[in-house]
């Protein structure tokens, strides 16, 4: 089996401006983090996946968890194409939850 790893990234605005937006910011902000997002800047995230398969079933679950409030985009690539990313000012990201390095492979020898 071939994997293709992929990038899914995820930038939003959503309104903060009563208690229940901010609930609504916070839930939606947990639901990313628990799925395995990692923020890249504030309201950008971004998720390693294995290949479309696994990109379409994490579109399921955002449209599922869709605050439905704001301004949600989502953005996929291939982590080649992420990985040439530029940066005009900052450093790249090295931790380890940020790479493809965490993925461990159980069964067959690849």
């Amino acid at each position: 089996m071939s994997y293709r790893y992929m990038r899914m990234l995820l930038m939003f605005d959503m309104p903060t401006e009563t208690v229940d937006e901010r609930k609504a910011y916070r839930k939606f902000r947990k639901f990313l983090i628990n799925e395995g997002f990692i923020m890249h800047q504030f309201s950008v995230y971004s998720k390693l996946l294995l290949n479309n398969s696994a990109s379409n079933t994490m579109l399921e679950r955002l449209k599922a968890n869709n605050p439905k409030k704001g301004n949600i985009t989502l953005l996929t690539v291939t982590e080649k194409q992420f990985a040439r990313m530029i940066y005009l000012h900052g450093q790249r990201d090295d931790c380890i939850g940020n790479t493809d390095s965490r993925i461990v492979f159980l069964g067959e020898e690849i």
